[in-house]
C-alpha cells in the first residue's frame, strides 16, 4: 500500500469549496457505451503512463499544498437551478498527474479548463507553472442537506481509483476504490487510475448526480458508471465494465480501504491517551447462505489475509461500529463519526472469497486495511466482465436481525492459564431469559473453555468471556456464537489471535 491517509485527508476537508471555466467549443455527443468503447479501444493498446505535471507543483510541501483552497464561487453549477455543485482540486505533492472532467447536458460534453484563479492560496506557495499538462487531481459533489440555502460536501474522488463519501453529520474516514489488482501479492499492488471523468449536469429538484468514469492501468480498463444519492446515507449505485489486458488472476472488486490501529485487544502496543484509534472496527459478511458474520479486525505484527469462501454473497463492509465520543476520546479526529460501507451486490457474483488483507501499521496516518470480493476464477485476457453493485456510507449502512457484536477485548487470563476473550453483545429481546441460551465456542486450532454468559449492565446485553491456550502456537482462529432453542441468536463472531 502506498497511499497514506494524509495524502488523502490533505484533499477533502483541508481543501475549502468553487462557476468553473470552461473550453471555448468542444461540445460533443456523449453516452455511457462511448465510454465502455473507449475503455475496451484502451485496453487493445500497449499501457502508457500519463504525464506528470511540472516539478514545482510536485515539490509543493504538505502545508503548501493544504493551502490551496478552491473557491466558492467557481463551483460547478454555483448559484444556478442546478441540486449540486461540483469543486475541484490542484494535482501536486501525492496527486502529481492530472484527470479530464467534462460536464453532460442535453448528451453533448465539454470540457472543464483548469484555471489557477480557481483557486485561493496563502503566502508561502511559491509560482507555479501553467502548462499543457495542468489539469485537476479530483473533484467533490456537495448539495443541500440540512442547512436550508447551503450547500455540504458529500462525495470525493482524488487519487489512482479511490473516492470517498460521507452520510450526514458525519466526517471522512474509509475509502473505496474502482478495483484492487494483487493486493498484498509479494510482487507487489498494482493500483489503477481514473483519468477521465464525465459529470452528468442534474435537473433541477434531482436527488442524485451520475458521474462516469474511465480507467486505465498496465493489466486492465475499465468504464465506471456512479450514480450518487446524498442524504442520511450516501448511496452509490455503481456499474463497471473491465477489460482485462492480460489475465488477472488477483482482482479485487467492490475494494474498501480503512485503518486500524488499536482497540482494547491491542491497546497495550501503543503508548497512547485514546482509547482506540480506528476508522473501521470489524468486517461484517452476509453470505450466500444468509449466516452474518463479524470479524473484528486486527492490527497484526506481520501481513495477514483473510479469505471467507462464499457463493452469491448478499453483502460485504467494513464497519465502525463503536459511535460514542468516548470510545475514542478523540477531538480532532472525531472517530465516532467516520462512517461504515456496505458493499451489496446486484445479480449473482458467483464464487470466490470475501477477502480481508490487514497489513502492520505503527501510526495512524497508513490505511492497513483492505476488504474486497475475490472471484474464484480468473478474469481472462480479451474478456469482457461487467457487474453492478451498491455502496451504502453511513453510520449503521446494513442491519440485520441478529443481535450484533459491539466490543471485543483479549487479554491474559488472571485467574487461570492461557487467553482470555471477552465479547459483549447488543441487548435483544432474545436475551430476556439468559439462561435459556446455548454458548457455541470453537477452535481448528486451540483448546477453548465452555464459556461464561453474563448480563451486561451497561450495555443491557450479554457478554460472553471464554479462555483459549494457544500454546507455541503463533495463531489461533476462534469462533462463537449464542443459540436459542438450537437457532442462532447473534451474529458468528470470527477472530484471529496472533502473537
Amino acid at each position: 500500500m502506498n497511499f497514506t491517509r494524509r495524502a488523502f485527508l490533505a484533499s477533502t476537508s483541508a481543501l475549502a469549496f468553487a462557476p468553473a471555466t470552461f473550453a471555448a467549443g468542444g461540445e460533443v455527443p456523449f453516452d455511457r457505451n462511448d465510454v465502455i468503447a473507449l475503455a475496451r479501444e484502451l485496453a487493445s493498446q500497449p499501457y502508457a503512463e500519463r504525464e506528470m505535471v511540472p516539478q514545482e507543483w510536485q515539490d509543493l510541501t504538505y502545508q503548501q499544498y493544504r493551502s490551496i483552497r478552491f473557491r466558492l464561487d467557481r463551483a460547478l453549477w454555483y448559484e444556478t437551478q442546478t441540486p449540486f455543485n461540483v469543486d475541484f482540486f490542484t494535482p501536486g505533492l501525492y496527486f502529481p498527474r492530472t484527470v479530464k472532467v467534462s460536464t453532460v447536458e442535453d448528451g453533448m460534453t465539454t470540457p472543464v479548463t483548469f484555471d489557477l484563479s480557481m483557486f485561493d492560496k496563502s503566502e508561502d506557495v511559491p509560482t507555479l507553472p501553467i502548462d499543457d499538462t495542468l489539469g485537476f487531481s479530483g473533484l467533490r459533489l456537495r448539495t443541500e442537506m440540512h442547512r436550508p440555502g447551503k450547500t455540504d460536501e458529500f462525495c470525493v474522488w482524488q487519487g489512482a481509483s479511490y473516492f470517498r463519501a460521507i452520510g450526514l453529520y458525519e466526517v471522512y474516514g474509509l475509502s473505496a476504490r474502482g478495483l484492487a489488482l494483487k493486493t498484498g501479492d509479494p510482487d507487489g499492488e498494482e493500483f489503477p487510475e481514473f483519468i477521465r471523468f464525465w459529470l452528468e449536469r442534474p435537473k433541477p429538484g434531482q436527488r442524485n448526480m451520475v458521474v462516469h468514469a474511465l480507467m486505465d492501468s498496465p493489466s486492465v480498463t475499465g468504464a465506471y458508471r456512479f450514480k450518487v444519492t446524498a442524504g442520511a446515507d450516501c448511496i452509490m449505485d455503481v456499474e463497471a465494465t473491465l477489460f482485462p489486458r492480460e489475465e488477472l488472476p488477483h482482482v479485487g472488486i467492490a475494494p474498501g480501504t480503512s485503518m486500524f490501529l488499536f482497540d482494547q485487544t491491542n491497546h497495550s502496543r501503543f503508548d497512547d491517551f485514546r482509547p482506540a484509534v480506528h476508522d473501521s472496527d470489524g468486517l461484517m459478511v452476509r453470505n450466500g447462505a444468509g449466516e452474518v458474520l463479524w470479524r473484528p479486525l486486527a492490527n497484526p505484527t506481520r501481513l495477514q489475509i483473510s479469505s471467507f469462501v462464499d457463493t452469491n454473497p448478499r453483502g460485504f463492509g467494513l464497519m465502525q461500529r463503536k459511535r460514542k465520543f468516548s470510545d475514542y476520546a478523540d477531538l480532532e479526529a472525531n472517530y465516532h463519526k467516520r462512517p461504515g460501507l456496505w458493499v451489496e451486490p446486484k445479480g449473482d457474483w458467483g464464487k470466490g472469497t470475501v477477502t480481508l488483507v490487514e497489513i502492520p501499521a505503527d501510526q495512524e496516518i497508513y490505511d492497513n486495511i483492505v476488504a474486497y470480493w475475490r472471484p474464484a476464477e480468473p478474469y481472462a485476457a480479451g474478456s469482457q466482465i461487467d457487474m453492478s453493485y451498491r455502496l451504502i456510507w453511513g453510520e449503521e449502512p446494513q442491519r440485520t436481525p441478529m443481535p450484533r457484536v459491539i466490543n471485543t477485548a483479549m487479554g491474559d487470563n488472571t485467574f487461570g492459564d492461557g487467553r482470555l476473550a471477552v465479547i459483549d453483545f447488543e441487548a435483544s429481546d432474545l436475551f430476556d431469559d439468559p439462561e435459556a441460551m446455548t454458548i457455541f465456542v470453537d477452535s481448528p486450532h486451540a483448546e477453548t473453555s465452555d464459556g461464561v454468559l453474563q448480563r451486561n449492565p451497561d450495555t443491557g446485553g450479554l457478554r460472553l468471556a471464554f479462555s483459549f491456550q494457544p500454546g507455541e502456537r503463533n495463531h489461533v482462529e476462534l469462533r462463537a456464537q449464542l443459540l436459542k432453542d438450537k437457532q442462532p441468536a447473534s451474529e458468528v463472531w470470527l477472530y484471529r489471535w496472533t502473537t
